[in-house]
This record gives C-alpha cells, sequence and structure tokens, in this order.
C-alpha cells in the first residue's frame, strides 16, 4: 500500500512538473508574439477537458490603457465559416439541402456560366466562383459600404470563373457568402439570427455573437494595425460584408465549448460531422486539405482539425487534435501579430511532440549535390540553391529561404515548423524533396532544368520616380514603393523592406524571390496601379 501511495505521488509529482514545463515554454512563445506594451491577445490550451492554460497578453485598448484578458472578446474572421458550414449542414439533416444539388436550386438566377456548381463546392472552396475579397473593385471606399445578402452576391456574380467546379482548390470567400444567403433562404431566419437561435443558445455561447460595428459589447477588444512601426486603430468595414464568410465575434473559452459540443456530436450527428472533417477530393482524384469549414492536416504526425481568420483589425487561430483531446486557441487584436504558429507550436508541446530542430553541419560537397529545379507542375516549383556554403530554397511566387540541416537529407527553415525532406532512390540519387507541414506533405520531383536567372536592366531614375507611391492591396494593406540611394524598394504593410530588381521598364523582381511587380498605365501614361504576381495575380490600385 505504501508503494502505491509512493509510486502515484511521484506520478502526480512527474504530471505536475511536466505542466509547469509546458507552461514555461507556452508563456515564452506567447510573449515573444505578443510582448506588453501593445496590442496583445488570449490564449487557452485544454487536454482531456481540463485547463492548462489560460492567460492574456497586451493590451485591448491602447488609447484607454486596458489590459487584455482572457475574457476580452474578438472578431473571429474566417473561424465564421466553421459555423457557416455546420448551419448548412444542419439543414441537410431536417431535409431543407442537397449537398450534390447545384446552388440554382436555393438561389434561382445565380450565373453558373454552363457549370454544375454544387453546395459541397461551395463549402470546400473547389466551386471555382470568384472571391470578392481579391477583386480590385473590393476598395476602400466599398469597404465603408453596408450591403444585404443579395447586393454583396450582386457585387462579384458577373465576374468569369477562376476554373470549372472541382478542378482546382482556391479559398473562396465568395463561397461563403452563398451559402450564408442559402441558409437565409431555406430556414427563412435571417443568418445572424440562425447562428444565434441554432448554435450559440443552445451551447450557452453567451460571448458569441454576429458582429455590429455600432452595438455596445462589453469587453469587446479594439482592433488595430501596424504602419511604419507604429500602431493604428484598424481601417472601418462594414460587418455586411465578412458575412457569414467572417462576421462573428466570440472569445477563447466560446470556441472552445463550440469545438467540445461539435467532437461529442451535440450539433450535428456523427456522420455530418465525419464529412465536415474529411478531406475534399478534386474531380481528377487528387484529396485537398480542406472539408467543409476546416483544414484537414496533421501536426507532428497527428490528425490535426484547424481553422484561422484574419479581418481587419484581429487575426485568430484554433485547432483541435482528436486523438490527444487537446484544444488551443490564440486570438489577437492586431493584424501584425499572426498566431498560427504559435498555436501549433503550443500544441506540440502538449503532446510531447515539440518542434525542436537541431542544427547540424554537412559538407559542401553533399550540400551542392541538392541544388535543382523541383516540380509538381510548372507552375509550382521549388528551386533549391547553393551560394557561399549555404543552401537555399525558393518556392513559385515566394521568397528565398535559407535552409538548415538537422539531418543528411533533412533540413528545416529558420523559426518555423516547415522542414524539407530529400528523397532517394535505390541508387542513392535524389529524386525529390518533401515539405512537412502541419498539412498535406508536398513532394516535389527533381528535373533536370537549369536553374533560372534574373536578368536586370538599367532604369532611368525619372522613370523610378514615377512608380513611387502607395498602393493598396487589400484592406489595412498596402506596398509602399520607394527610392533610396537610387535603389527602388518594396514595402508591404508590416514586412521588411525587399529591392526590386528591374527586368524591363515597367516590370519589376523582388530581389532574391520568385515575387513579381508590374506597374500599371492609364491612357494618359499615369500610374494608376500595380499587378502583383505571387500564387496569382492581384491587383492594388495606387492610392497616394
Amino acid at each position: 500500500m505504501k508503494k502505491y501511495f509512493v509510486m502515484v505521488c511521484l506520478w502526480a509529482f512527474v504530471a505536475q512538473s511536466q505542466a509547469k514545463s509546458d507552461g514555461r515554454q507556452i508563456d515564452q512563445i506567447l510573449h515573444d508574439l505578443f510582448g506588453q506594451a501593445g496590442p496583445g491577445g488570449a490564449a487557452l490550451v485544454v487536454k482531456d477537458g481540463k485547463t492548462i492554460y489560460r492567460k492574456a497578453f497586451g493590451m485591448a485598448n491602447l488609447e484607454l490603457n486596458v489590459k487584455m484578458t482572457p475574457e476580452h472578446i474578438f472578431r473571429v474572421g474566417s473561424i465564421t465559416k466553421q459555423f457557416t458550414a455546420v448551419a448548412i449542414l444542419q439543414l441537410v439533416e431536417a431535409g431543407k439541402i442537397d449537398l450534390d444539388a447545384d446552388i440554382t436550386e436555393y438561389i434561382k438566377d445565380y450565373p453558373t456560366h454552363g457549370h454544375h456548381i454544387s453546395i459541397k463546392h461551395l463549402l470546400n472552396h473547389t466551386s471555382g466562383i470568384k472571391s470578392y475579397t481579391g477583386m480590385s473593385k473590393w476598395d476602400h471606399e466599398v469597404h465603408k459600404k453596408d450591403f444585404t445578402p443579395s447586393a454583396l452576391i450582386d457585387f462579384f456574380k458577373n465576374e468569369p470563373m477562376d476554373f470549372a467546379p472541382g478542378e482546382q482548390f482556391k479559398y473562396n470567400n465568395s463561397g461563403y457568402i452563398l451559402l450564408g444567403h442559402i441558409i437565409e433562404l431555406v430556414s427563412g431566419e435571417s443568418y445572424a439570427d440562425y447562428i444565434e437561435n441554432h448554435i450559440f443558445k443552445p451551447l450557452n455561447m453567451n460571448h458569441s455573437s454576429y458582429g455590429s460595428t455600432s452595438k455596445i459589447i462589453n469587453n469587446r477588444a479594439y482592433g488595430y494595425a501596424q504602419a511604419d512601426g507604429e500602431y493604428k486603430n484598424a481601417d472601418f468595414l462594414s460587418m455586411t460584408q465578412p458575412y457569414a464568410a467572417g462576421s462573428l465575434l466570440s472569445t477563447v473559452d466560446d470556441i472552445h465549448t463550440w469545438y467540445k459540443a461539435i467532437m461529442a456530436d451535440q450539433v450535428i450527428s456523427q456522420e455530418s460531422r465525419a464529412m465536415a472533417h474529411q478531406m475534399g477530393v478534386l474531380n481528377n482524384g487528387e484529396k485537398i486539405g480542406y472539408g467543409f469549414g476546416w483544414n484537414i492536416g496533421n501536426l507532428q504526425g497527428s490528425p490535426m482539425i484547424e481553422h484561422g481568420g484574419g479581418i481587419n483589425g484581429f487575426l485568430t487561430a484554433s485547432l483541435i487534435l482528436p486523438q490527444e483531446n487537446v484544444f488551443v486557441a490564440v486570438f489577437s487584436n492586431c493584424m501584425c501579430n499572426y498566431p498560427g504558429d504559435a498555436v501549433n507550436e503550443i500544441a506540440a508541446i502538449v503532446i510531447d511532440k515539440p518542434f525542436a530542430f537541431e542544427k547540424i553541419s554537412l559538407d559542401e560537397a553533399l550540400l551542392q549535390s541538392y541544388q535543382g529545379v523541383y516540380e509538381i507542375t510548372p507552375d509550382n516549383t521549388r528551386i533549391i540553391t547553393f551560394d557561399e556554403g549555404k543552401l537555399f530554397s525558393m518556392r513559385t511566387g515566394g521568397a528565398k529561404y535559407e535552409i538548415h540541416p538537422f539531418a543528411k537529407d533533412q533540413f528545416f527553415f529558420e523559426d518555423s515548423i516547415l522542414s524539407l525532406i530529400f528523397n532517394r532512390n535505390e541508387a542513392g540519387e535524389i529524386q525529390s524533396v518533401t515539405m512537412k507541414s502541419t498539412g498535406q506533405d508536398q513532394t516535389w520531383i527533381k528535373t533536370d532544368k537549369p536553374i533560372p536567372s534574373v536578368n536586370a536592366i538599367e532604369m532611368d531614375p525619372t522613370i523610378l520616380a514615377k512608380y513611387v507611391g502607395k498602393y493598396e492591396l487589400a484592406p489595412e494593406f498596402h506596398i509602399n514603393l520607394f527610392i533610396t540611394d537610387g535603389v527602388m524598394y518594396a514595402q508591404a504593410t508590416g514586412q521588411q523592406k525587399n529591392e526590386l530588381v528591374a527586368t524591363a521598364m515597367n516590370q519589376f523582381t523582388l530581389k532574391n524571390t520568385d515575387i513579381k511587380l508590374t506597374i500599371n498605365m492609364d491612357n494618359a501614361n499615369q500610374v494608376e496601379g500595380l499587378t502583383l504576381h505571387q500564387n496569382g495575380h492581384h491587383e492594388a490600385k495606387k492610392v497616394e
């Protein structure tokens, strides 16, 4: 009996020590993310139903000097999509919606351009419909306007399709606007009322609601952005516009209540939950890392279900590890503090699978052997280069990053949870490289293509001077072009400046990246905007 008692006490002591160690590591991650003087955030970690970490950092209101607390309410942005998807599944269970039906069964006049666009296509971002938040006409002035759901749909419905339904995955806010409107049409309730009556109230999520810019909401945190090293109040956005794609407010505690209810099948059936948490499949059979309203992936090999959000003044991240019964959420009230990596790092610590890479040395001949152009498709490449004893990786549309070896054929990115693994055939030759991440692993096949180079040209300083200015790419996000000591630079909101290399009179490449800019002129040969070529083509209007 005494021996048993001693063993129990020892186990309890070890568990308590481990919890304290985890807490210190989590503290460090969040202190590094938020600090104390600026905007902050709230964090919640729950394991096996027990709260093991719940803290707040920084300020909820800078002007009034109000400190953040775990009880503060945030705009959760695209975490809203989980609620929209579940509302759709509730209506499927009620026999009011068919997931395979064409959307014109519900929105009669929607132009499908001859395609069959199903409810499923909307749920998993494979519809090909143009996302309104990526349209150049969705500018700063439009953000201030109130829209009805029908008017918001009219804003984008006549745009050309990006691709045929089911051919690609492309994250799409327009799809969730359509889903919100369909909820209203078949239920007879407004979207806000439906979510309140069928989700928030039944689950006692008393600190969650549809967002409002006029209503008094106790404990609401203020939203901020950062520009030129200084904090500012987030730009105004009518909450009629994010609608069913991103307009909800909540707390870290309420979101935990939500996840817990979902996993316990208290909101939808087990069969519906399985559909929501299953990877979608493209027409060619390829799986995508998205279900219905959730990203589906893994954390150090453990199955993971997660989603984050970004909306004027706020960034959020949340996840659950079903096998280990671990929930983590971190919400931020500034567009400058991205919590996604922190959530992943915290969860990895809690399940004792921390992201811990220790750099080793490899001889230069081995490092050079990894060089090459690796390809999934011609538009999706990863270029590995060797320079002055270091190895670098650059993906299509991305920047050039140094990668560090932690074993032969295994490399990691600094301050990241991502790693690259080089794969060899039986003869020991490098065949491919695999990116290990929290989503689906991706593998690029090694090709015989030469490593591309940038052909720079000299530019007339008077022409460069015409391009200087501020270009709005999205709400709260600008690209500034400026000249210092005769060199043109680009600097995006909250990011470091990058030197521009001219490749044509109006075309530039960001140095050490595969990111390109085209300056656009009007009929009077005046600069009207630019196009950012990075994972697609994104228009930015010149505003200053």
